[in-house]
Parts: C-alpha cells; structure tokens; sequence
C-alpha cells in the first residue's frame, strides 16, 4: 500500500518534493509554483512571469487552497474552501510572511494603497502596475530584497529612495568595504540611499500613501512604498496544531516535527536551532526528505528508548512501487525492515542523517548600464586571531576578502569579479584543511566558478 503524502505551500521546498515524489500539493497562491529569486527580475520586467515558473510537479498542483487546520489524531488537513485531506505523512512547507513594520500608518495587514511587501508575484505584478516613469517610490529595507526591489523600480524610471536602519547595505552578508562598494553602485543607477535612517510612519490621503516620515522628522514624498523588512518563519498552522515550534518548526535530522508523521522544510522550518529563509536550504531539505520518505537512506526501527509511536521510513523492498512504504499501522509499516512477516524484520538499524544543515551561499546580480556580480558566504567578519586576505581592484571595481580561521576557511566576499567563487564556496563547503599554500592563492586562483 503507498503512502499518502500531502505537502501545504507551493514555495520552493514544496515544489521541490513534489517534483521528486507523487504527493498531494496544497498551494495557496493562484498560480503555478515559480522562482521567487527571480521576482525583482519580473518587476524590472526582464522576464514575464510565466518564464520564472519551476519544473511541473509529478502530480497537479491544487492551487488556490489555503490549509487551516490540522487534524492530527485523524490525519486530515482541513481547508479554508471546506475540502478535507487525508494524509499519512504532511510535510509543511509553509514558507514565510514578509515582516510589517511596527509603524503610525500601518494597521495590522491592512495596508494602505501603495504599500506592498516583496514576497509574491501578485505583489509583483500590483507594483508593475503601478510604477512608471517618474514616480517617487521609497523602499523601506536595505537588505538583499530590499536592494533588489530598489534596482527593479530604478529599472522601470520610478524616483527611487532605499532606506536602510543599519549602518549599511546588506549587512547580514557583506563586510563594510563591500557594502561600500554596493552602495556606489546601487547610487549609480539613480537610486537615493539613506543609511542609519529609522523610518517611524507613513502618511496617507484618501487611503493612499502620500509620504514616508523618517524618526529626525525628515519627509520623503511617496506614491509607492516597498516593505523589505525581512521575513518571518510561516508557523501559525504548525502552532495550532501543537507542533513544537520555535522561530521556526522545529525538525530533526530527518525533518521530522514532534509529531512523527509530519515532517516541515523550508523557511518554515528551524533545524539545529537554525532557520535559513533562503533557496539553496530549501531545496537541500527536499532533496533530503524526498531520500527520507522513499526510504533509501534513513530506515532504522524504533529502540527500546525512543518514544512510543515514533516511526520512521523504511528502506523499499522488493517490488514496493516507486520506494513508497506502507501506510503507518500496515503491514510493511515504518519501523520495519526487510520483507513483511520475515524472521528478523525488526532487527534495529543505526540511524543515518539525512540532513545535517546547509552552508547557504549568496549570489546577487544587480542591472545597470554596468551590471555587479556579488557573492557571499559564511563569516565575512574577521574575530581576532583570524587571518584576512583581500584584494581590491578599483579600476575593475573588483573586491575579494576571505576570512581564515587556523585552516580552514570560514567566509568570503566578492563583488564584481567572481571568477574564483567556485573554488572558494568548494573549499568552504568542504570544511577542509587547507592546502599549504600562501593564502593569497585563494583569491588568484579561479578553479571554475
């Protein structure tokens, strides 16, 4: 008997598995699963939205159905539409809301006319119609959506103002002289940059935004008003059902939730203490749980110290269709191994993690009349005893620094030039120790990128 998988959010992570596996996709969004990464590019109007659409999954996706409950004792996802859903395994890919300000103007979700987040196509396609030449827009978040959705505007010919509370841009992933060197270029295509500047209410007319007013007291005039604050783990469903759930759902190494026959990934999910918001994770976490549920790595019975009705996929046996396992309480169920009803089915098996984190690099490509290629990894940010190596090349308005922590290599940066981005994410990545070699040979050898 197969297991019925169902998968709540048509994000990255569950599209993702569901191009890997036949399941059951809740997606809330009206449209297809598509590339959020390449949402700015859709504003900018490099691309029509039909062209940043993911790889159909196996099964149709049903789209424009929101989860609301979960019925744990009886398997069933209940839905906003009034359908039920029955599962034997869930998976949460819920994602993430973008974070509203706590700002005078702003009343709970509701959002004056003009103010969008950047999460979703349609809050792309509401900004294109929009934005047209000469229009004041001011983007709130100097982060990397925020950046992004200012070079977009800029691209359309909107009057662009980004507004960053931080003393830099992109902080979280650049060190001072990169964020220097963005903020040039950022500038360079039109876009005014305001840093250190706390944004404290907007102003409004008619139910339409007029202005943004700054915490000095200053006003930006505005027509159109981006909110990049950042993102936060998806996890009222989680929550109401009596998940554990911290910043994010907390998962194990098989991203399983307290509940072992809901697993989550993606942005929802916090793992090891750690939850990523970023694409390459999510896709890992599908990858891995797509390994757990067909049970190709990860089987091992349930120990004589593990919680009773802990259960775990199993390896496919013989003739099992498509390395499914048996629905739970079902001969063939997971916590059992080799042929149902053989001597020594339930001989125990050591764990192996499926997944035990993700090193997430982060690359960038901002449009212009001269276009900039960023990269970044790990800790840019030196501690003491660490050893730096940076090259800077203004002439090409090229910058490389990494950062050496006894051997190994513990974060980088590049803006411009990322022809040694390759070897540099392998080396990270790896975890290795380094060759004996002067540390300056990291940066002038491309190895591929």
């Amino acid at each position: 008997m197969s297991t019925r998988i169902v998968v709540v959010g048509g994000g990255t992570a569950g599209a993702r598995l569901a191009q890997r596996l036949p399941v059951t996709l809740l997606g809330e969004e009206p449209h297809a699963p598509y590339n959020r990464v390449l949402l700015a590019d859709v504003l900018a109007g490099r691309y029509a939205p039909e062209v940043i659409a993911l790889p159909a999954p196996q099964e149709p996706v049903r789209r424009g159905v929101r989860a609301v409950r979960i019925d744990r004792a009886a398997r069933i996802v209940e839905c906003e539409d009034g359908t039920a859903v029955g599962y034997d395994r869930l998976v949460l890919a819920t994602g993430s809301n973008p974070v509203l300000p706590p700002l005078r103007g702003l009343r709970g979700s509701q959002l004056p006319a003009g103010v969008h987040p950047f999460r979703t196509l349609d809050d792309c396609m509401e900004l294109r119609a929009l934005v047209r030449p000469g229009i004041r827009a001011v983007v709130i978040g100097g982060g990397l959506l925020g950046v992004s959705a200012a070079r977009a505007l800029a691209a359309l010919g909107a009057e662009v103002v980004l507004t960053q509370q931080g003393e830099r841009l992109m902080e979280r992933q650049l060190d001072t002289q990169a964020s220097a060197l963005l903020r040039e270029h950022v500038e360079s295509l039109g876009v005014e940059v305001h840093t250190e500047c706390r944004v404290s209410g907007l102003r409004q007319e008619d139910g339409a935004v007029t202005a943004v007013e700054l915490a000095d007291g200053f006003v930006l005039d505005a027509q159109v008003v981006v909110l990049a604050c950042g993102v936060r783990p998806r996890v009222g469903l989680a929550r109401d059902a009596g998940l554990d759930v911290r910043r994010g759902i907390v998962v194990d190494d098989e991203l399983r939730t307290s509940d072992p026959y809901i697993h989550a990934i993606g942005d929802c999910a916090e793992h090891d203490g750690q939850v990523y918001g970023l694409a390459g994770p999510a896709l890992e976490q599908a990858d891995a749980l797509a390994t757990v549920l067909t049970g190709a790595a990860s089987a091992y019975t349930r120990g004589a110290g593990e919680p009773a009705g802990a259960a775990h996929a199993t390896s496919a046996g013989p003739g099992t269709p498509n390395g499914t396992f048996g629905a739970p309480g079902t001969t063939g169920a997971p916590g059992t191994h080799g042929a149902p009803g053989a001597p020594g089915g339930d001989m125990p098996r050591p764990p192996v993690p499926a997944y035990t984190g993700t090193r997430a690099l982060t690359r960038l490509t901002l449009g212009g009349p001269v276009s900039l290629d960023l990269a970044s990894f790990g800790e840019a940010t030196a501690q003491p005893g660490d050893d730096v190596v940076q090259l800077t090349d203004a002439t090409r308005r090229a910058y490389r620094k990494v950062v050496v922590r006894g051997d190994r290599l513990v974060g980088g940066v590049l803006l411009g030039d990322l022809a040694a981005v390759g070897a540099l994410a392998r080396a990270w990545e790896g975890d290795e120790a380094l060759p004996h070699a002067p540390l300056l040979h990291l940066l002038t050898h491309d190895g591929g990128s």
